[in-house]
């Protein structure tokens, strides 16, 4: 972005979220490896520079189904009690490709801030001549300040589960 552009003319006006060049996963340390999972169903909006998003708990994907059910239940998400988890920004700063938001992450009815950091391609106009938009954005956070609590010791010490995760997404828009 050049010094005289800013976020607001970067990102003026509304944009149509693209679903299908999308994604929003999660990774987690699990005994001594990463466990990773995606929601299947994401939803954001970006208008005039804020951005916003949200998953289905209920779409949550791991590569053993037989987690599915236990990662819906209270112990983790309560997919029944509280079936969304969003996002709202605050702030949002970029620097050439670089991308810096600070916003609010709502997740089992617990909202605490967070900071992310990532990168955003274009505006790039497509074959097709729509303008086009692509954040990818990642952060951490401590899943029990948000209830997730879920744990089980192990048999010489230490815990199963670590309580940092990482959040990684990846949105497209089409300027409306």
């Amino acid at each position: 972005m050049s010094s005289a552009e800013t976020v607001q003319d970067r990102l003026a006006g509304a944009w149509r979220f693209m679903p299908v060049h999308s994604s929003a996963g999660f990774a987690i340390k699990y005994l001594v490896a990463s466990f990773r999972g995606r929601f299947e169903e994401v939803d954001a909006q970006l208008v005039d520079g804020r951005l916003a998003g949200s998953v289905k708990v209920a779409s949550v994907s791991v590569r053993d189904e037989n987690l599915i059910a236990h990662l819906q239940a209270p112990d983790f998400f309560d997919a029944v009690q509280h079936p969304e988890i969003s996002f709202a920004s605050d702030q949002l700063a970029i620097d050439g490709d670089r991308v810096e938001l600070n916003g609010q992450l709502t997740m089992k009815g617990v909202t605490k801030p967070i900071h992310a950091t990532g990168t955003v391609n274009g505006p790039t106009e497509d074959f097709a001549g729509h303008t086009r938009l692509g954040f990818t954005l990642e952060t951490t956070v401590d899943r029990t300040a948000f209830g997730v609590s879920w744990n089980a010791d192990l048999p010489k010490g230490g815990r199963a589960l670590s309580n940092d995760v990482t959040l990684t997404v990846e949105l497209e828009f089409v300027r409306v």
